[in-house]
């Protein structure tokens, strides 16, 4: 008896601005607007306050049609943008077998893109609890120890469980390691390790503090599922429903 089961992975685009010109650029650059003026200080400031001025522009303030939106005038068209790439349905595999068990493997990346400075956050959660489940069947979610991710995944013979780890330069401390056999410690990424449970909750597995316009930063999210030795688990296609969230900090 044999298990075939398939991840869906849904993305959530969370905010696309629709101003994406830029007035000048190379390989290596981008300004994105410019001003042309009789004068004015560029950044003023005292202990109450800071101020950012101009002398001399023209033609400043808001102006749209249906083809085009314009916002005329000193540091206006610095507007946040973000953007999160779209990875299709995620296959796992090798099929499990229903009676003598066995671990199925998946993934897929979403590249995060913003010009935010503050940077952006990346989210992840599931859409039904459990995350895996075929009619009123299902995996378990998988369940660590304590409260940190599991440096390496491990389930009992007589279970069945679904879970994930991301990898990538900008995931959290919760998911980074000491390069040993402790997560939440450390630096290091190393690969396949450092495994948790999917939540009807958002979790939170990137962050970054600045801007990364325009190449953008890859998180992978690793997904695995096991049946154990001594666990019977009922044939059918099983499905997860994964949703991915990038808000601008």
């Amino acid at each position: 008896m044999l298990l075939v089961f398939f991840l869906v992975a849904i993305i959530f685009l969370p905010s696309l601005s629709n101003i994406l010109a830029y007035t000048m650029g190379s390989t290596n650059y981008r300004i994105q607007s410019d001003s042309l003026n009789a004068g004015g200080i560029d950044v003023g400031s005292s202990t109450g306050y800071k101020l950012q001025d101009t002398i001399g522009e023209m033609a400043t303030g808001d102006s749209a049609s249906t083809t085009y939106k314009l916002k005329a005038g000193y540091r206006q068209m610095q507007e946040i943008t973000i953007s999160l790439s779209s990875p299709g349905d995620v296959t796992m595999s090798p099929a499990i077998n229903g009676v003598t068990g066995g671990t199925g493997n998946g993934s897929a990346s979403w590249t995060t893109t913003t010009d935010d400075p503050a940077g952006y956050t990346l989210k992840i959660k599931a859409g039904t609890d459990p995350a895996l489940k075929y009619n009123s069947y299902s995996f378990a979610d998988y369940t660590p120890v304590g409260a940190i991710p599991d440096y390496s995944w491990l389930i009992d013979s007589a279970d069945s469980e679904f879970g994930f780890t991301p990898e990538g330069t900008d995931i959290v401390a919760k998911y980074k390691d000491n390069g040993l056999d402790t997560c939440g410690t450390g630096s290091d990424t190393t690969t396949d390790k450092c495994w948790y449970g999917f939540s009807t909750t958002d979790e939170t597995v990137s962050r970054s503090s600045s801007s990364n316009s325009p190449s953008g930063v890859a998180t992978t999210v690793k997904f695995k599922a096991q049946s154990g030795s001594a666990h019977l688990q009922l044939e059918g296609d099983y499905t997860a429903t994964i949703t991915v969230t990038a808000i601008a900090n």
